[in-house]
Order: structure tokens, then sequence, then C-alpha cells
């Protein structure tokens, strides 16, 4: 793995070009005169790294090009599996392939149209090319691509629309999941398109929000990153900051020996959708399933609901798990690489899903409506919303985490920081104390002015009076944390409280 760039070799992001051919290079060239060369490279070694070598093989799955599904700002190709036998208002399943793969490939060898045949439901294909990324890798780390409105994400979300509108799939019932880079394109449409996909399996992918040029996304892949639950979380808010809806359910399925994208990537994944769900890191509950025992762990929300799922191949590395054979929880094809015997994850993500039939998202009680703030301060936020036939009580969340159970239709949070925003729901409970379903989210910001903060490189940092160095390093002025390597490739947000003292406030600052 190429060692990351630092101080004024740090490539800024870009859109990768096929590697130039010609004359030797001069010597003594800028970075930025290398640059063209040096990022077709990086893409290059990505792919290789996600991937490998694919070999060519011999089409089985019947699938249908659609060649205008919309605007396309992506230029991604569409294919679509349909089971002979298709219900009315049928869901749908995206499906995303990893570097150097195809639709088509990806179609033959991870079981998901067989499990389509099984439980009568759509699957989508998408296909990047070679004219989007050299190795045909979805972009999940290109700012271009895995914003909201823009690229390959915009591009998929625009299948979805048509999904809709030409073959009666139920919006209502859209899902994705992807491997490797379409892992990580996976987890890029979940954060910016929480209102089209209600669930996605990540498999051996990456968090959103982890890399935003070729470079970081070698540093997510191995060793991984590291940051906290609520900066995760962060990540996605900001990728749909006036969302107020519910957040997608999240399975992740990754070898246990994956040395390409490490497992700590499905801890991280983990920690920014359980902190989303305003869950416990530490899961509800941990079975094994399969033939390999692969180890399954749930993390349950009040409703009942499995918000996020973890599972752990034991023994894999990098591919997506599949279980050739007959059998009900048998799919899949091991003829090529990067699919590798051991559980039909299909199967098991269809299950997640709730297309097998299951119910994943039990009934309770009827959510409240009319959530709605009442007085708000520097320091506290009023809530009041409509009984619930039936309810003994009602439980406050904010910021998908608990905060209070009250006996009245009325509560009002406090201790808070002025011009701070924060999200409620609120749920009923029956007398058994068995919480119902969620309301619709409220976002509410308290008065008074939000602290001040900032978000720059390292080196702006210090040049801005925020920050010192020592020993190659920067250091916040005030609290002295380490910020990390004094370079214009780290970024990081200050926040200055009282003035003059400054702590890292990545993804917490309001």
């Amino acid at each position: 793995m190429p060692t990351p760039f630092r101080g004024a070799d740090a490539p800024p992001s870009s859109r990768p070009n096929p590697p130039r051919t010609g004359p030797s290079p001069r010597p003594h060239r800028t970075w930025r005169e290398r640059l063209p060369r040096l990022v077709a490279v990086v893409v290059l070694a990505l792919a290789a790294a996600l991937t490998g070598p694919v070999p060519t093989a011999q089409a089985a799955v019947a699938l249908t090009k659609v060649t205008s599904f919309g605007a396309n700002p992506g230029a991604l190709n569409m294919y679509v599996y349909r089971p002979a036998s298709l219900p009315a208002d049928p869901a749908v399943v995206f499906a995303l392939h990893g570097c150097g793969q195809s639709a088509q490939l990806y179609a033959d060898n991870s079981g998901l149209p067989e499990i389509a045949d099984r439980h009568g439901f759509l699957v989508v294909f998408a296909e990047t090319t070679s004219a989007n990324n050299v190795s045909k890798c979805f972009n999940f780390f290109q700012p271009a691509d895995n914003r909201r409105g823009q690229g390959e994400a915009a591009s998929i979300r625009q299948m979805a629309a048509h999904a809709v509108s030409t073959y009666g799939a139920d919006p209502d019932r859209t899902y994705v999941t992807g491997l490797s880079a379409g892992g990580g394109m996976t987890s890029v449409v979940l954060a910016t398109y929480p209102d089209v996909f209600r669930a996605g399996a990540v498999v051996a992918g990456l968090p959103y929000g982890c890399a935003d040029d070729a470079m970081g996304a070698f540093t997510c892949m191995n060793p991984g990153v590291d940051r906290t639950p609520a900066q995760w979380a962060q990540r996605v808010r900001d990728a749909y900051p006036s969302w107020s809806g519910p957040w997608p359910r999240v399975a992740v399925w990754h070898g246990d020996r994956d040395p390409t994208v490490v497992p700590r990537n499905a801890q991280e994944i983990r920690e920014q959708w359980t902190a989303l769900h305003g869950l416990s890191t530490t899961p509800t509950r941990t079975s094994t399933i399969g033939p390999d025992s692969t180890r399954h762990e749930e993390h349950v929300a009040a409703d009942g609901t499995v918000a996020v799922e973890v599972n752990l191949v034991p023994g894999m590395g990098h591919a997506t798990p599949v279980d050739p054979g007959t059998g009900p929880e048998q799919c899949g094809s091991t003829g090529t690489a990067h699919f590798a015997k051991s559980i039909c994850s299909s199967h098991w993500i269809a299950r997640f899903f709730g297309l097998d039939g299951s119910d994943p998202e039990p009934e309770g009680l009827p959510a409240p409506t009319g959530l709605a703030t009442t007085a708000v301060t520097d320091t506290t936020i009023g809530l009041t919303w409509d009984a619930v036939e039936g309810a003994a009580d009602y439980t406050v969340y904010r910021d998908g985490a608990p905060v209070a159970t009250v006996d009245a239709t009325s509560h009002t949070d406090s201790g808070l920081t002025a011009g701070a925003s924060h999200t409620y729901a609120v749920a009923a409970r029956d007398a058994d104390g068995t919480p119902g379903r969620r309301s619709a989210p409220l976002t509410a910001r308290t008065t008074g002015a939000a602290a001040a903060c900032w978000t720059a490189t390292n080196y702006a940092h210090v040049q801005a009076g925020r920050a010192t160095t020592r020993g190659g390093y920067t250091y916040a002025k005030g609290s002295d944390e380490n910020m990390g390597l004094y370079n214009i490739f780290v970024t990081r947000t200050l926040k200055e409280s009282p003035a003059g003292h400054f702590t890292v406030a990545d993804g917490t600052c309001p």
C-alpha cells in the first residue's frame, strides 16, 4: 500500500485520469506537474487492492439493460433482473459490484437473482465504467460522486425513480447492497438518500465520509480510520442536513481475515449507524448463523426492530460470501474471484430487508403525531404531542437516545447548550413498558449564539493562530490536543471556548 502524501506533496481531490504514455518524464517536476499520473497510479493500485484480477465468466443470468433512466450525471449503466413471477408493487434491491467487476459478473455469482426468484423482488445491478474510473471502481471516495445530487450517487437515485415509474416497484421498499467499492458506494447512497433507501447491506465496505480522495481511501481500507460514533454519525447527518425522517437500517458483512478492507471498518460502520439510531455499540444479542458459524450481532431498537446488525465471517478474506447449492439457505457461485464459499449472504440480507416474508419492523402502539415545540430558550426546548390511545406513558428521544419517560403529552428538555440543534422523537409505551413506533422526528434549536467553530487544514489552523506545531505535529492552542500531522492533508474542526482556548470538535461542533 503506498505511503500517504504529506506536506506540500498532498494531492487535492480529483477525478482519476488514465495513465499517460510516451517518453520518460523530465526530472525535478513539481507535484502539480506529476498530479495526473500520481492520481491514475493511485486509483489503479486501489482497484488492484480491492479486487485484483477478475477472470472472464460466461453469463448465466439474463439481465435487461436500461438505456435511459434520467440525466445520469454519474454516467452509470443500469441492468434489471426481473423474476418470472413478480407480485404487484414489488420491492427492489440495488446491487453494486466491486472494482474490476461488472453488473453481469455480480449477477452471475452473488446469488441475488436466485433469492429474487424465491421471494419475488426486482434486482437492479448498477454498473460503473472505465470512463468513470480507470479500474471500474465506484467512486465512493470522490466528492463529485459521493454527495447528494451529484455524480454516481445521483445516478443511482435516478435508477430508483425509474424502477418505480417503469416497473411498478414499491418506493417504500427500496434497498441497496454492494461489495468492496460497491460497499463503499452503498454507504454513500444510504447517507445521501435516506429518503429513498429503507435499508442497506455493506459487504467488505467502508463507513460513509471516511475518505474524499484516493489516497484517503487507502488509509480507510488499511489500517482503517478511528473516529468516535458521534463523529461518524455527523458525517451522515451532514450528507443531507435537512433530513428529519427515520434512518435506514444497516447490515454489515465482513470477513474476519480481510487484509484489503480490514475488519476494523465493520466496527466503524457499526459505530456510525448505531449512533444515528441512538443505540449502544454493544450488541443487544449475539448468535451464530450459517454452515460456517458466522458471528451474528444485532442492535435492537426500542420498538423491537433490528436497526443494525454485524456479521463476521470466520476465515474469510476480501469477498462476498456465498454457499452454492439448492438448499433453502444456499445461493451463489464461486466460479470467479472474490466470491468465497461460506454462507449465502444474499439469503440473510434478503431476510434482514424483510423480503422473505418475515417482518423486520414489528408493530406496536402507533407513533404519536403532532410533535411540535413550545417554549424555547438558550438552555431548554419544550415539546408537545398528541395522545396515543392505550399509552401508559411516553419515551422522549433526543438525537436518537432516550432522555425522559413521562406520563403526559409534553416535556421540557433542559441543560442544553445555546445555539445548538437537536432532533427529537417520541414513542408511546403500553402497560408492560413496551414502546411502540417512534414519531416523525422534529429538529429544534436553542436560542443564543452557537460556539465559535472553524474547520480547516492543520496548516491553515496554525497560520490563523488557532494551533501550534511541535515535531511535525499540530496542537490546539489552550487544550494542547494533538491534531495530527502539520500539513494541508489533515482537516480538523476546532471549537473556541472560552476565548483563546481551542479544543478538537470534529463532527460535534454546532
